[in-house]
């Protein structure tokens, strides 16, 4: 499938957005989010089971960010509250179907689908 990711842009500390990842089919197993900040590596933050909707998240953004989907759509939604300044970055959707949370991480053994970055900043 393809992605096509939307919703980034400029918000100021405690403020919200909500990205979303618009699939072009339904042959997908989970679709997550990355986030790639400058002089780290892309971390997996989050991610949604198409089928049952199981959700998992990173600790880093646990209690804050709210993944869902809407099948209809074929898309899946990440909305982002309490942001600080730390979560700035490039954000990155991807479909997959193996995954694990280890450590409060979210790893994926294999992106098979990436969609194109969003940038998110978070400033005042």
């Amino acid at each position: 499938v393809q992605l096509q990711a939307s919703g980034g842009g400029l918000v100021q500390p405690g403020g919200s957005l909500r990205l979303s990842c618009r699939a072009s089919g339904s042959g997908y197993y989970a679709m997550g989010w990355f986030r790639q900040v400058p002089g780290k590596e892309r971390e997996g933050i989050s991610c949604i089971t198409r089928r049952d909707g199981s959700k998992y998240y990173a600790d880093s953004v646990k209690g804050r960010f709210t993944i869902s989907r809407d099948n209809t759509k074929n898309t899946v939604y990440l909305e982002m509250n309490s942001l600080t300044p730390e979560d700035t970055g490039v954000y990155y959707c991807a479909t997959f179907t193996y995954f694990r949370v280890v450590g409060g991480t979210l790893r994926v053994d294999e992106v098979e689908s990436w969609g194109q970055g969003t940038l998110v900043t978070v400033s005042s």
